[in-house]
């Protein structure tokens, strides 16, 4: 039997309402696997080729055959908009029917979770956050509320495999399972997997199944793909300059210059997403916040009306929403400055084209980003702008290369030429989830012995690389910090300062937070920041600026009123993760003499300066560039992790022997220090030190407490340490690196 005639008869009515005339590849693959196998499936197709259709068209109809006797699939997604996104598309295809829709999370209604509670069944929607909150309040209902799972959907998934959130919500799943007695399958859905046979193990952890990764034609991607450079000011590039590679743009792709103004490379979005409706996406909530106030300057100063909206974490709610529904209107023109929070799934309408300011710092995140536009028919379309300050007169050779430049370029010809995206990271010490699954664990059961404890939560797949006497120590450092308790009959319970950290509603992420302050004009609710500055002092925030009016303290709230201006904004810090196999090829771009399509006029000449400068300093052949007399710089194109072991390894192991001093590094891309030594004895010096045995914890600083992630201080030092040591920095990255130096010193 075909797929389509194994669908429930309403989906059938649905698919010919909505005029399909026949089923997409992932549709018929994902509809065999589910249908004809019990193991785990992992859907990856480009955004918007009906993944979640082809997921969830089979997994209904089993369910309208065989109602479950509880909540019937349980639907994973890392954004609440994402969950609000995709409960109107479910709700209208189960209404018919009677399968019941629920969407659980913060700002959802009261009355639905009630309502599901009293007799739950059909499809719960939910963030990882509030299915550990779910575990912790509702314990005793989960036996009731999924004694009869029969699917758990994990969307997005690429977006969990690299950090603790990811490792998160495996433990929530497999600790769910556990009380529920239940053995759902897991469906992943992605359109950025890089080794799916790899995310398929990681899908699969601790679930007793083996994970199928459907084959399937999923047509040709068609991308409409731009990339152009502007330093900030004048002069550009490619000005009085010839240019070796073609001067005509690709057909499709952006041939205007951006207009007179302070800052051309945003003159230039202006200019490009008039008449358009278009997402402009930066890597950080501080340079959205900015990039909007200059592009709403733009619009004022061309007695323009104000057509940019605003989209990133720090905003309220009201913000966000109104944000996602003017994308959603067909009618609509406006565009929206956004952060990652509008990287994932979100349908938001027929985008015409996406900007990327600068480069993203993964694979996965540039693939996401251009995934936004395309729907509907029309080609992905993407416009990198890259920016760069015009180099000080006197500056030395690393700080004339344009990184974005080649970064981006790199990330594309990564895809192109390899389909290579970030796998998941799984040999980490994840020492901070520890702390946080044991107090979850413990606040949710009652009182446990320590070997009770030991076998809820090392059990658990994300702590495969953890010792039972990592473990202890852990125990033990809690027992004396007061947030856990020993009992008179020997049990272990939350202790009192324990019960002050998991009572708070920020409990339950285990992403990093700053301490914020909800930012209030009048009665309406902007966001929030960190650090709010005195009074009489602007913010910025909802792209616009405000003067500081009052600050409560206690309340942690910031009174301001609108006024005119520009000002940065600030958030708090937020590293980036870039992958070696980005910077390598980085380097391949410099080395190379290939030109690539999407390269705009002031890119290819800027690229042409760079690939020159390459050359002549003669870094294409060895890593380490005198810069005069003792002054050194060193690039190794190294991932972030691994270009920070290189900088604990040179300063601890190779620091006396080299003469080091004064090492400045600008991760990941070179450092620059002074050493005594001329280049072939470092290249000597540094490769034998690689080559001896040494413990990664020699690479941690003495009395250095390296606290990395969010729950790292309720941690014991020495867990801290190890954690870092062995879990972040890659060492063994940075040692095959130093190894393939080892022939530079008889050159």
């Amino acid at each position: 039997m075909d797929v389509f005639s194994r669908y429930a008869p309403f989906i059938q009515d649905f698919i010919y309402r909505s005029g399909w005339k026949s089923l997409r590849g992932v549709q018929n693959a994902a509809g065999d696997a589910i249908f004809n196998t019990e193991d785990n499936v992992l859907l990856t197709a480009s955004t918007a080729s009906g993944k979640t259709e082809a997921a969830f068209f089979p997994i209904l109809t089993l369910l309208d055959e065989t109602p479950s006797l509880s909540v019937g699939v349980l639907y994973i997604a890392p954004l609440k908009a994402l969950i609000n996104d995709q409960f109107g598309r479910l709700e209208e295809l189960c209404e018919e029917v009677g399968i019941p829709v629920t969407k659980w999370h913060g700002d959802a209604p009261q009355t639905q979770k009630r309502r599901l509670l009293r007799k739950p069944s059909g499809i719960l929607q939910i963030t990882p956050e509030s299915l550990e909150a779910l575990l912790i309040n509702k314990h005793s209902e989960i036996p009731s509320l999924f004694s009869d799972l029969r699917f758990i959907v994990i969307d997005e998934i690429h977006s969990l495999m690299r950090a603790d959130r990811g490792g998160q919500t495996f433990c929530l799943i497999e600790r769910l399972c556990r009380l529920a007695d239940c053995n759902p399958r897991r469906i992943g859905l992605s359109a950025t997997i890089g080794n799916p046979e790899e995310a398929g193990r990681f899908l699969a952890a601790g679930s007793g199944r083996r994970t199928i990764v459907p084959r399937f034609d999923g047509g040709k991607e068609h991308w409409r793909l731009s990339m152009e450079h502007f330093f900030k000011t004048a002069p550009q590039a490619d000005e009085g300059k010839p240019l070796t590679a073609p001067e005509a743009p690709p057909l499709d792709a952006p041939t205007d210059t951006a207009p007179k103004a302070a800052d051309p490379a945003l003159g230039y979005i202006f200019e490009h997403t008039r008449g358009k409706k278009c997402l402009v996406f930066t890597n950080s909530r501080e340079e959205c916040e900015a990039v909007c106030q200059s592009l709403r300057q733009y619009c004022e100063v061309n007695h323009e009306p104000e057509r940019f909206l605003i989209h990133h974490g720090n905003l309220s709610t009201s913000y966000r929403e109104s944000a996602e529904a003017e994308m959603k209107d067909d009618d609509s023109l406006n565009s929206v400055c956004a952060t990652a929070t509008l990287e994932l799934g979100i349908d938001i309408g027929r985008l015409e084209r996406a900007f990327q300011i600068d480069a993203p710092f993964t694979v996965s995140g540039f693939l996401q980003r251009m995934g936004r536009t395309g729907r509907r028919g029309s080609p992905s379309e993407m416009w990198f702008v890259m920016r760069e300050e015009h180099p000080e007169a006197r500056a030395m050779l690393p700080d004339m290369i344009p990184w974005y430049l080649l970064q981006g370029i790199a990330l594309v010809q990564l895809y192109v030429e390899e389909r290579f995206v970030e796998p998941p990271r799984t040999e980490r010490l994840p020492f901070s989830l520890l702390y946080h699954q044991t107090m979850s664990t413990l606040a949710s059961g009652g009182e446990m012995t320590p070997a009770e404890l030991a076998s809820r939560v090392l059990t658990l797949s994300v702590f495969h690389r953890i010792t039972k006497e990592d473990f202890r120590l852990l125990l033990l450092h809690l027992l004396e910090i007061d947030h856990i308790n020993r009992t008179e009959n020997g049990g272990l319970i939350v202790g009192l300062t324990g019960e002050r950290v998991v009572n708070n509603h920020k409990f339950y992420a285990v992403f990093q937070e700053n301490v914020e302050y909800t930012v209030r004009s009048g009665s309406e609710e902007l966001g929030t920041l960190v650090k709010p500055p005195p009074v009489g002092e602007k913010i910025a925030i909802a792209g616009r600026v405000w003067v500081v009016e009052e600050v409560d303290h206690k309340r942690r709230e910031v009174l301001c009123t609108l006024v005119k201006g520009n000002i940065p904004a600030y958030f708090g810090d937020c590293a980036g993760d870039i992958h070696t196999r980005i910077l390598e090829r980085m380097y391949s771009v410099l080395a190379e003499q290939k030109s690539y399509p999407y390269l705009m006029r002031h890119a290819v000449a800027r690229l042409q300066d760079a690939r020159e400068l390459f050359r002549n300093s003669g870094i294409g052949s060895r890593p380490l560039l005198n810069l005069g007399g003792r002054m050194w710089a060193l690039f190794p194109w190294l991932g972030s992790y691994a270009f920070l072991a290189l900088e604990r390894f040179l300063k601890v192991r190779c620091g006396a022997l080299l003469g080091l001093k004064g090492l400045s590094p600008s991760r990941p891309y070179y450092m620059q220090f002074t050493m005594e030594v001329g280049e072939a004895e470092f290249y000597r010096i540094t490769a034998e030190e690689a080559a001896k045995a040494f413990d990664p914890l020699e690479l941690v600083y003495p009395n250095e407490n390296p606290v990395f992630e969010k729950y790292d201080e309720y941690v014991p030092e020495a867990l801290v340490r190890k954690g870092f040591a062995l879990g972040v920095l890659d060492v063994a990255g940075m040692k095959k690196r130093v190894l393939e130096w080892k022939n530079l010193c008889t050159r």
